[in-house]
């Protein structure tokens, strides 16, 4: 994650920086922002030297200071520089306690710049608990804030860190498509480090990704170690420009031993790992080193070369004890187990797998300890969010029967992960007792060996007396033997050959299928663009023209008013008309864009459609329509509300276009299981039964034609087709019930808020 990591101790120079920041402050007369900023100064030297005590006292005179002097952006970022000492200490819910009242005194003064870098935080405490959704959740609001600031630099390590956490979640083709969104702001940025971030999370999206999300990626799953490989190699090579870019080189290289390894080119994967530890050697990060150490270790044991395999291992092991890396600790103890075990050094191999059971039941604690905590944070809002509810509703005795099934949950939790740990113990128990179990078989072997040696001379001697009598049907069942072996030879041939051939047409069949949708698909879109660029080419050049002439008619000053005002009346229309087609031409555009996603939230329809009804009123009183607005006033349903707008506002459109003089238009809703349905009926000219059909296929990408209205209005021949698009991106479903000169009903199917 895009977050810099908290260290604590303390040297003589941030000793004397300390002692000479105390006596600034004490020499200072003033009570105004150059005392906060001295303050700041203090926490974060004695955050340095963790002593909590003094940081809780200074933030507090801070804070107090930053109120009397109401300055929110101070106040702001204080309780930050809290909640990142706080966070270094994986005290998570101090942190997020006043991440949150950083965030707060921000969003009270609009200051989004800084309230986007709290989400942020915010989003790393939640990855280090873990808890993905809400660490997403504060990464997308970040997003959401740069993305208004235009913040090209910001945005893209927003979108670096939501692809690491999609990758964590084993959805490897999210994390692919936001690490591709952050290479493009990389890229434009002219960042070779991001970039080489970005290529290396593009590559390990590829590399663990299942042969379904490679097949949805539009890569095949024999491409998979290429594609990997090549992004891999744009990292490092990125990478390389800078000496800086130790780690990003060090974990490169170790990703291509990998891929060396799986495509089976041995001398390519040793190479990349021992270049990976020399990289790593040089710089100061002793967890990259150690990391090398194992991923060769690891090598050496695929290998089966078992003694360089132990001792890079050790190694290894050693880093990790030293600087208490405790997840790399775990996994060598359990390389080394296995190695002495193949050298069959049974002692050395159980030694090992001790350690293991010890650093691994550890490492599960402070796990248990993070989701107690996660837990204990999510119950925590939740008890104080229902607090607040049912102090509107409940007398005090009701809020106390909720506080206690919430506290009866919590136990109920603890006593879960209480069971998961007893049943852990149990499994590594008896593997320890397997291990104990093969040292006692050894010795048993040992002390047996001079009685098998018995029972095999006397052996020998009855298989002599024997051999003379089954020589002879030996050979028979010799014969007979390599004879069946030929048969089931040519049976296993014969039926892999079949299935080779069944698999290969399999195979070309799906693939022709995926050919085929795509290309109608592209055919389709194909007649819509050379239908936009007729209706462009036509259409624009009428009103730009008239607009001209008019122009030219004002200059002249010889027209008469009321030529002047018709003419104006007929130039407004024209180029409402225009105007309706450029906007309803560029929401199709962005809706064939790549990343064009719509933000779902809770709408009341009532309230959309009275504003859509109202805009229409002019125009359908020209033709004397009549619109009817019965939605109901709790209708309220999961949309993005432009979208939303804009289908409602076709379909509204289209009916007043359809439908002839002292016509009707009515919108209706009901709720339907977990759909809320709008309706929008009209008694106009309808549709033929091949256009309805057509309409309600899935596969539906338009009319390709404008068909002109009951008074020869025009049209784009995109507006249902932006309905079609519009209401799947929304995973909504739209569909159409008409008879020809009788009217015709839409029907919106969304779900239910």
């Amino acid at each position: 994650m895009f977050f810099g990591n908290l260290s604590f101790g303390q040297s003589s120079q941030q000793i004397n920086r300390l002692d000479s920041l105390l006596k600034l402050n004490q020499n200072y007369p003033k009570q105004d922002s150059v005392r906060i900023s001295l303050y700041l100064d203090i926490i974060r030297q004695y955050s340095r030297m963790n002593n909590p005590e003094k940081v809780e006292d200074f933030a507090l005179k801070g804070i107090q200071l930053s109120n009397k002097l109401n300055s929110k952006n101070f106040a702001g970022l204080i309780y930050n520089r809290l909640g990142l000492y706080y966070h270094g200490l994986s005290n998570y819910q101090k942190a997020e306690e006043n991440y949150l009242k950083s965030l707060k005194e921000y969003l009270s003064v609009n200051n989004q710049t800084r309230a986007a870098g709290i989400y942020m935080s915010l989003g790393a405490m939640y990855v280090a608990i873990p808890d993905y959704a809400k660490a997403l959740e504060m990464n997308q609001k970040a997003v959401a804030i740069y993305q208004k600031t235009n913040s090209e630099a910001n945005l893209s390590s927003c979108y670096i860190n939501i692809s690491s956490i999609f990758q964590d979640l084993g959805q490897h083709k999210k994390a692919l498509e936001y690490a591709k969104i952050a290479l493009t702001f990389f890229i434009k940025n002219n960042d070779e480090r991001g970039q080489a971030v970005a290529y290396e999370a593009i590559g390990l999206a590829y590399f663990a990704a299942s042969q379904g999300e490679l097949l949805s990626m539009d890569i095949l799953p024999e491409q998979k170690l290429t594609v990997a490989l090549e992004n891999f190699k744009k990292a490092l090579k990125l990478a390389e420009k800078d000496e800086e870019n130790d780690d990003i080189i060090s974990s490169n290289r170790v990703n291509l031993g990998w891929v060396y390894e799986k495509l089976g080119q041995k001398d390519l994967a040793f190479k990349s790992y021992q270049g990976s530890i020399e990289v790593s050697k040089k710089s100061n990060s002793k967890k990259d080193y150690a990391h090398s150490l194992k991923a060769l270790g690891d090598f050496y044991m695929h290998q089966r070369d078992y003694v360089n395999a132990v001792k890079l291992l050790t190694q290894a092991l050693n880093i990790a004890q030293q600087n208490k890396l405790l997840d790399l600790e775990r996994d060598t103890n359990l390389a080394l187990s296995e190695a002495y075990d193949k050298f069959k050094k049974y002692d050395e191999s159980l030694a090992f797998y001790k350690q293991y059971v010890i650093v691994k039941e550890e490492i599960f604690n402070a796990e248990k300890e993070k989701e107690i905590t996660r837990r204990q944070m999510q119950l925590d809002f939740g008890i104080k969010e229902k607090d607040y509810q049912l102090k509107q509703q409940f007398t005090d005795a009701v809020l106390q029967q909720q506080v206690l099934l919430a506290k009866q949950q919590h136990q109920k939790l603890i006593l879960r992960q209480q069971q998961l740990d007893l049943s852990d113990k149990e499994k590594m128990l008896q593997r320890l007792k397997f291990l104990q179990e093969q040292k006692d078989l050894e010795n048993e072997k040992r002390a047996q060996s001079n009685s098998f040696e018995r029972s095999e001379l006397l052996s020998k001697n009855e298989a002599l007396i024997k051999n003379r009598q089954i020589s002879e049907q030996n050979q028979q069942i010799m014969y007979d033997g390599k004879v069946k072996i030929f048969l089931s030879v040519a049976f296993a041939l014969v039926l892999f050959t079949a299935g080779l051939i069944y698999f290969n047409q399999r195979k070309t069949t799906r693939l022709n299928k995926i050919i085929n949708k795509q290309k109608r698909e592209l055919e389709q879109l194909s007649k819509v663009k050379d239908r936009i660029f007729s209706v462009v080419s036509h259409d624009m050049r009428t009103p730009v023209n008239s607009l001209l002439s008019f122009i030219q008619l004002l200059e002249e000053g010889n027209i008469e008013q009321d030529k002047l005002n018709r003419y104006a009346a007929l130039l407004k229309n024209s180029l409402a008309y225009t105007s309706s087609m450029m906007e309803n031409l560029l929401n199709w555009a962005a809706s064939q864009m790549q990343g064009f996603n719509p933000y779902l939230e809770t709408l009341n329809a009532r309230n959309l459609s009275e504003e859509i009804v109202d805009s229409f009123k002019s125009t359908a009183e020209l033709k004397r329509i009549e619109i009817q607005n019965n939605i109901c006033e709790d209708a309220e349903c999961k949309a993005d509300a432009n979208m939303l707008g804009l289908v409602v506002r076709n379909l509204i459109s289209n009916a007043i276009k359809f439908t002839p003089e002292h016509g009707k238009i009515m919108l209706e809703s009901k709720i339907v299981g977990e759909e809320l349905q709008i309706e929008i009926c009209d008694t106009g000219i309808g549709m033929s039964e091949e256009q309805v059909s057509h309409f309600n296929k899935s596969e539906y990408q338009g009319a390709g034609v404008s068909t002109p209205g009951t008074n020869r209005e025009k049209g784009t021949g995109l507006g249902l087709l932006l309905c079609r698009t519009f209401m799947g991106l929304m995973e909504s479903k739209i569909a159409v019930d008409s008879v020809k000169n009788s009217g015709s009903k839409f029907t919106l199917c969304l779900k239910k808020a």
